[in-house]
Protein backbone atom coordinates (compact mmCIF):
# COMPACT_ATOMS: atom_id res chain seq x y z
CA UNK A 1 0.00 0.00 0.00
CA UNK A 2 1.22 3.52 -0.81
CA UNK A 3 1.03 5.96 2.14
CA UNK A 4 1.56 9.70 2.42
CA UNK A 5 4.25 10.87 4.84
CA UNK A 6 4.18 14.17 6.72
CA UNK A 7 6.52 15.72 4.10
CA UNK A 8 4.26 14.71 1.21
CA UNK A 9 6.41 11.84 -0.13
CA UNK A 10 4.92 8.45 -0.88
CA UNK A 11 6.26 5.17 0.46
CA UNK A 12 5.36 1.53 0.16
CA UNK A 13 4.13 -0.36 3.19
CA UNK A 14 4.35 -4.03 2.37
CA UNK A 15 2.73 -5.04 5.69
CA UNK A 16 -0.51 -3.21 4.96
CA UNK A 17 -3.50 -4.92 3.38
CA UNK A 18 -6.37 -3.69 1.28
CA UNK A 19 -8.82 -4.49 4.09
CA UNK A 20 -6.94 -2.42 6.64
CA UNK A 21 -6.80 0.45 4.20
CA UNK A 22 -10.55 0.22 3.65
CA UNK A 23 -11.15 0.26 7.41
CA UNK A 24 -9.06 3.41 7.78
CA UNK A 25 -10.97 5.14 5.02
CA UNK A 26 -14.29 4.05 6.54
CA UNK A 27 -13.37 5.61 9.87
CA UNK A 28 -12.54 8.89 8.14
CA UNK A 29 -15.62 8.99 5.92
CA UNK A 30 -19.01 10.26 7.25
CA UNK A 31 -21.81 7.73 6.96
CA UNK A 32 -25.28 7.64 5.44
CA UNK A 33 -27.27 10.84 5.02
CA UNK A 34 -24.51 12.86 6.71
CA UNK A 35 -22.09 12.56 3.80
CA UNK A 36 -22.28 16.31 3.20
CA UNK A 37 -20.97 17.10 6.70
CA UNK A 38 -17.38 17.06 7.89
CA UNK A 39 -16.45 15.47 11.20
CA UNK A 40 -16.20 18.95 12.72
CA UNK A 41 -19.70 19.78 11.46
CA UNK A 42 -21.07 16.59 12.96
CA UNK A 43 -19.39 17.30 16.30
CA UNK A 44 -20.90 20.79 16.34
CA UNK A 45 -24.38 19.48 15.50
CA UNK A 46 -24.12 16.80 18.16
CA UNK A 47 -22.97 19.15 20.91
CA UNK A 48 -25.71 21.64 20.11
CA UNK A 49 -28.33 18.88 20.11
CA UNK A 50 -27.68 17.56 23.63
CA UNK A 51 -29.60 19.00 26.56
CA UNK A 52 -26.59 19.80 28.76
CA UNK A 53 -24.35 22.83 28.52
CA UNK A 54 -20.83 22.11 27.27
CA UNK A 55 -17.88 24.47 27.78
CA UNK A 56 -14.31 23.68 26.75
CA UNK A 57 -11.16 25.36 28.05
CA UNK A 58 -7.53 25.14 26.96
CA UNK A 59 -4.65 24.27 29.34
CA UNK A 60 -4.36 27.95 30.33
CA UNK A 61 -8.00 28.08 31.40
CA UNK A 62 -9.18 30.12 28.41
CA UNK A 63 -12.58 29.37 26.89
CA UNK A 64 -12.31 27.84 23.41
CA UNK A 65 -15.85 26.50 22.91
CA UNK A 66 -19.45 26.79 24.17
CA UNK A 67 -22.44 24.94 22.81
CA UNK A 68 -25.81 26.66 22.45
CA UNK A 69 -27.09 25.50 25.85
CA UNK A 70 -23.96 26.86 27.53
CA UNK A 71 -24.49 30.19 25.77
CA UNK A 72 -28.06 30.36 27.05
CA UNK A 73 -27.19 29.37 30.62
CA UNK A 74 -24.15 31.63 31.04
CA UNK A 75 -25.55 34.52 29.05
CA UNK A 76 -22.34 34.67 26.99
CA UNK A 77 -22.29 34.10 23.23
CA UNK A 78 -19.40 32.14 21.75
CA UNK A 79 -18.03 35.25 20.09
CA UNK A 80 -18.00 37.09 23.42
CA UNK A 81 -16.69 34.20 25.52
CA UNK A 82 -13.94 32.60 23.43
CA UNK A 83 -10.51 33.71 24.56
CA UNK A 84 -11.69 34.88 27.97
CA UNK A 85 -10.63 33.31 31.27
CA UNK A 86 -13.12 30.62 32.26
CA UNK A 87 -13.75 32.39 35.60
CA UNK A 88 -15.27 35.30 33.70
CA UNK A 89 -17.69 33.17 31.73
CA UNK A 90 -18.25 30.38 34.23
CA UNK A 91 -18.21 32.17 37.60
CA UNK A 92 -19.51 29.86 40.32
CA UNK A 93 -19.82 29.96 44.10
CA UNK A 94 -21.03 27.76 46.94
CA UNK A 95 -24.74 28.37 47.48
CA UNK A 96 -24.43 27.74 51.23
CA UNK A 97 -21.24 29.57 52.18
CA UNK A 98 -21.36 32.07 49.28
CA UNK A 99 -17.64 31.47 48.81
CA UNK A 100 -16.19 31.46 45.30
CA UNK A 101 -15.56 27.97 43.93
CA UNK A 102 -12.53 26.83 41.98
CA UNK A 103 -13.27 26.18 38.31
CA UNK A 104 -13.98 22.47 37.86
CA UNK A 105 -12.19 22.68 34.51
CA UNK A 106 -9.00 23.85 36.20
CA UNK A 107 -9.34 21.12 38.81
CA UNK A 108 -9.76 18.48 36.08
CA UNK A 109 -6.59 19.76 34.36
CA UNK A 110 -4.59 19.91 37.61
CA UNK A 111 -5.76 16.54 38.92
CA UNK A 112 -5.90 14.77 35.56
CA UNK A 113 -9.24 13.13 36.33
CA UNK A 114 -13.00 13.67 36.22
CA UNK A 115 -14.23 15.98 38.98
CA UNK A 116 -17.75 16.90 40.07
CA UNK A 117 -19.04 20.22 41.31
CA UNK A 118 -20.16 20.35 44.93
CA UNK A 119 -23.91 20.13 45.53
CA UNK A 120 -25.53 23.54 45.91
CA UNK A 121 -23.21 25.31 43.48
CA UNK A 122 -24.50 28.47 41.85
CA UNK A 123 -23.55 30.01 38.49
CA UNK A 124 -23.53 33.78 38.16
CA UNK A 125 -24.84 34.55 34.68
CA UNK A 126 -23.58 37.50 32.64
CA UNK A 127 -26.57 39.63 33.65
CA UNK A 128 -25.80 39.03 37.35
CA UNK A 129 -28.63 36.58 38.01
CA UNK A 130 -27.97 33.32 39.88
CA UNK A 131 -28.63 29.81 38.60
CA UNK A 132 -28.26 26.61 40.60
CA UNK A 133 -26.27 24.09 38.59
CA UNK A 134 -24.85 20.60 38.72
CA UNK A 135 -21.82 19.69 36.67
CA UNK A 136 -18.72 17.62 36.09
CA UNK A 137 -15.47 18.28 34.27
CA UNK A 138 -13.00 15.97 32.58
CA UNK A 139 -9.51 16.54 31.21
CA UNK A 140 -8.97 16.36 27.44
CA UNK A 141 -5.86 14.49 26.25
CA UNK A 142 -4.15 14.83 22.90
CA UNK A 143 -2.83 11.94 20.80
CA UNK A 144 0.34 11.84 22.90
CA UNK A 145 -1.58 11.58 26.14
CA UNK A 146 -0.83 15.12 27.22
CA UNK A 147 -3.55 17.25 28.82
CA UNK A 148 -4.85 19.61 26.15
CA UNK A 149 -7.62 21.25 28.16
CA UNK A 150 -10.85 20.28 29.88
CA UNK A 151 -14.54 19.96 29.08
CA UNK A 152 -17.15 21.14 31.57
CA UNK A 153 -20.66 19.70 31.27
CA UNK A 154 -23.37 21.32 33.39
CA UNK A 155 -27.15 21.70 33.64
CA UNK A 156 -29.83 23.64 35.50
CA UNK A 157 -30.26 22.07 38.96
CA UNK A 158 -33.15 24.21 40.12
CA UNK A 159 -35.70 21.78 38.72
CA UNK A 160 -33.85 18.70 39.93
CA UNK A 161 -33.56 20.30 43.36
CA UNK A 162 -37.30 20.83 43.57
CA UNK A 163 -37.90 17.29 42.33
CA UNK A 164 -35.61 15.95 45.04
CA UNK A 165 -37.53 17.97 47.63
CA UNK A 166 -40.81 16.58 46.32
CA UNK A 167 -39.50 13.03 46.43
CA UNK A 168 -38.23 13.56 49.95
CA UNK A 169 -41.59 14.99 51.04
CA UNK A 170 -43.51 12.09 49.49
CA UNK A 171 -41.19 9.59 51.16
CA UNK A 172 -41.90 11.10 54.59
CA UNK A 173 -45.57 12.03 54.32
CA UNK A 174 -48.85 10.23 53.90
CA UNK A 175 -50.22 10.68 50.39
CA UNK A 176 -53.88 10.88 51.43
CA UNK A 177 -53.74 13.27 54.39
CA UNK A 178 -50.41 15.03 53.85
CA UNK A 179 -49.44 14.23 57.45
CA UNK A 180 -46.00 12.91 58.41
CA UNK A 181 -45.84 9.13 58.02
CA UNK A 182 -44.47 6.59 60.46
CA UNK A 183 -40.90 6.97 59.20
CA UNK A 184 -40.85 10.72 59.85
CA UNK A 185 -42.63 10.27 63.19
CA UNK A 186 -40.00 7.82 64.43
CA UNK A 187 -37.25 10.20 63.36
CA UNK A 188 -38.84 13.09 65.24
CA UNK A 189 -39.68 10.90 68.24
CA UNK A 190 -36.07 9.73 68.51
CA UNK A 191 -34.89 13.35 68.38
CA UNK A 192 -37.48 14.38 70.97
CA UNK A 193 -36.37 11.61 73.33
CA UNK A 194 -32.77 12.80 73.04
CA UNK A 195 -33.77 16.40 73.75
CA UNK A 196 -35.99 15.38 76.68
CA UNK A 197 -33.16 13.33 78.17
CA UNK A 198 -30.66 16.20 77.92
CA UNK A 199 -33.03 18.83 79.34
CA UNK A 200 -34.86 16.60 81.83
CA UNK A 201 -38.23 17.11 80.10
CA UNK A 202 -41.25 14.91 79.46
CA UNK A 203 -42.79 14.01 76.12
CA UNK A 204 -46.00 12.13 75.35
CA UNK A 205 -47.43 9.96 72.60
CA UNK A 206 -51.13 9.67 71.91
CA UNK A 207 -52.09 6.63 69.82
CA UNK A 208 -55.52 7.18 68.21
CA UNK A 209 -57.77 4.70 66.47
CA UNK A 210 -61.09 5.45 64.75
CA UNK A 211 -63.79 3.19 66.10
CA UNK A 212 -65.77 1.17 63.53
CA UNK A 213 -63.98 2.75 60.57
CA UNK A 214 -64.11 -0.51 58.62
CA UNK A 215 -67.91 -0.55 58.87
CA UNK A 216 -68.08 3.03 57.60
CA UNK A 217 -65.70 2.20 54.75
CA UNK A 218 -67.64 -0.92 53.77
CA UNK A 219 -71.04 0.75 54.02
CA UNK A 220 -70.40 4.09 52.34
CA UNK A 221 -67.41 3.25 50.13
CA UNK A 222 -63.71 4.03 50.07
CA UNK A 223 -64.21 7.56 48.77
CA UNK A 224 -66.23 8.49 51.86
CA UNK A 225 -63.70 6.68 54.03
CA UNK A 226 -60.84 8.65 52.48
CA UNK A 227 -62.65 11.95 52.98
CA UNK A 228 -63.32 11.01 56.58
CA UNK A 229 -59.64 10.29 57.19
CA UNK A 230 -58.72 13.65 55.67
CA UNK A 231 -61.19 15.46 57.93
CA UNK A 232 -59.98 13.55 60.99
CA UNK A 233 -56.40 14.55 60.16
CA UNK A 234 -57.45 18.21 60.01
CA UNK A 235 -59.40 17.98 63.28
CA UNK A 236 -56.53 16.34 65.18
CA UNK A 237 -54.03 18.89 63.89
CA UNK A 238 -56.29 21.71 65.10
CA UNK A 239 -56.13 20.36 68.67
CA UNK A 240 -52.35 20.47 69.10
CA UNK A 241 -49.53 22.98 68.86
CA UNK A 242 -47.66 23.60 65.62
CA UNK A 243 -44.52 22.31 67.35
CA UNK A 244 -46.20 18.92 67.93
CA UNK A 245 -46.37 16.20 65.29
CA UNK A 246 -49.54 14.54 64.01
CA UNK A 247 -48.83 11.36 62.05
CA UNK A 248 -51.00 8.98 60.10
CA UNK A 249 -49.62 5.69 61.32
CA UNK A 250 -51.57 3.66 58.80
CA UNK A 251 -55.15 2.72 58.02
CA UNK A 252 -57.39 4.42 60.59
CA UNK A 253 -54.61 4.96 63.15
CA UNK A 254 -53.02 8.29 64.01
CA UNK A 255 -50.23 9.19 66.43
CA UNK A 256 -49.65 12.55 68.10
CA UNK A 257 -46.20 13.45 69.48
CA UNK A 258 -46.40 16.09 72.23
CA UNK A 259 -43.00 17.59 72.95
CA UNK A 260 -41.91 19.18 76.22
CA UNK A 261 -44.92 18.56 78.43
CA UNK A 262 -44.67 19.11 82.18
CA UNK A 263 -46.66 16.10 83.39
CA UNK A 264 -49.01 13.33 82.30
CA UNK A 265 -52.06 15.51 82.89
CA UNK A 266 -50.98 17.73 79.97
CA UNK A 267 -51.32 14.75 77.64
CA UNK A 268 -54.63 13.74 79.24
CA UNK A 269 -56.01 17.22 78.62
CA UNK A 270 -55.13 16.98 74.92
CA UNK A 271 -56.77 13.53 74.76
CA UNK A 272 -59.95 14.91 76.35
CA UNK A 273 -59.90 17.83 73.94
CA UNK A 274 -59.76 15.38 71.04
CA UNK A 275 -62.58 13.27 72.46
CA UNK A 276 -64.77 16.34 72.85
CA UNK A 277 -63.96 17.43 69.30
CA UNK A 278 -65.42 14.20 67.95
CA UNK A 279 -68.58 14.07 70.05
CA UNK A 280 -70.80 15.85 67.54
CA UNK A 281 -72.05 13.96 64.46
CA UNK A 282 -70.39 14.98 61.21
CA UNK A 283 -71.43 15.08 57.59
CA UNK A 284 -69.16 13.48 54.98
CA UNK A 285 -70.24 13.51 51.33
CA UNK A 286 -73.89 13.82 52.30
CA UNK A 287 -73.74 11.05 54.93
CA UNK A 288 -74.08 11.82 58.62
CA UNK A 289 -72.52 9.55 61.22
CA UNK A 290 -70.87 9.58 64.60
CA UNK A 291 -67.11 9.16 64.72
CA UNK A 292 -65.42 8.21 67.98
CA UNK A 293 -61.86 7.56 69.04
CA UNK A 294 -59.92 5.16 71.21
CA UNK A 295 -56.76 6.79 72.60
CA UNK A 296 -53.73 5.29 74.30
CA UNK A 297 -51.11 7.43 76.06
CA UNK A 298 -47.46 6.84 76.86
CA UNK A 299 -45.11 9.25 78.65
CA UNK A 300 -41.34 9.57 78.53
CA UNK A 301 -39.58 8.50 80.69
CA UNK A 302 -42.24 6.72 82.79
CA UNK A 303 -43.44 4.37 80.04
CA UNK A 304 -40.30 3.94 77.98
CA UNK A 305 -36.81 5.29 77.39
CA UNK A 306 -36.69 5.01 73.62
CA UNK A 307 -38.95 5.52 70.61
CA UNK A 308 -39.89 1.86 70.15
CA UNK A 309 -40.80 1.36 73.79
CA UNK A 310 -42.97 4.48 73.85
CA UNK A 311 -44.76 3.46 70.66
CA UNK A 312 -45.40 -0.04 71.99
CA UNK A 313 -46.84 1.25 75.27
CA UNK A 314 -49.12 3.79 73.54
CA UNK A 315 -50.34 1.14 71.10
CA UNK A 316 -51.03 -1.34 73.89
CA UNK A 317 -52.84 1.31 75.93
CA UNK A 318 -55.05 2.18 72.97
CA UNK A 319 -56.12 -1.44 72.47
CA UNK A 320 -56.72 -1.81 76.20
CA UNK A 321 -59.03 1.20 76.04
CA UNK A 322 -60.86 -0.20 73.02
CA UNK A 323 -61.33 -3.65 74.57
CA UNK A 324 -62.35 -2.16 77.91
CA UNK A 325 -65.19 -0.22 76.36
CA UNK A 326 -66.43 -3.28 74.50
CA UNK A 327 -66.34 -5.33 77.68
CA UNK A 328 -68.58 -2.72 79.25
CA UNK A 329 -71.08 -3.03 76.43
CA UNK A 330 -69.72 0.08 74.68
CA UNK A 331 -70.08 -1.39 71.21
CA UNK A 332 -71.48 1.80 69.67
CA UNK A 333 -68.10 3.49 69.64
CA UNK A 334 -68.31 5.90 72.55
CA UNK A 335 -65.17 8.01 73.00
CA UNK A 336 -62.68 6.81 75.56
CA UNK A 337 -59.01 6.87 76.42
CA UNK A 338 -56.59 4.87 78.56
Amino acid sequence: MTTLTTDGATTKNPGATNSSCSACEARKRPMGSFDAFSFEDMAQITLDAIGDAVLVVDPDGKVIYLNQVAEAMTGWSSEQAIGRAVEQVFFIFDGTTRERAVSPGQRAIDEGKIVELALGSVLVRRDGSDLAIEDSAAPIHDSKGQVAGAVIVFHDASRSGSEIQKMSHHAQHDFLTGLPNRMLLMERLTQAVGMAHRHNKHIALLFLDLDHFKAINDTFGHSVGDHLLQEVATEISACVRTTDTVCRHGGDEFVVLLTEINERDDAVQIAEKLLARFQAPRMIDGHEFQVSLSIGISIYPENGLDADALMHHADTSMYTAKKGSRGNGNENGHDKHQ
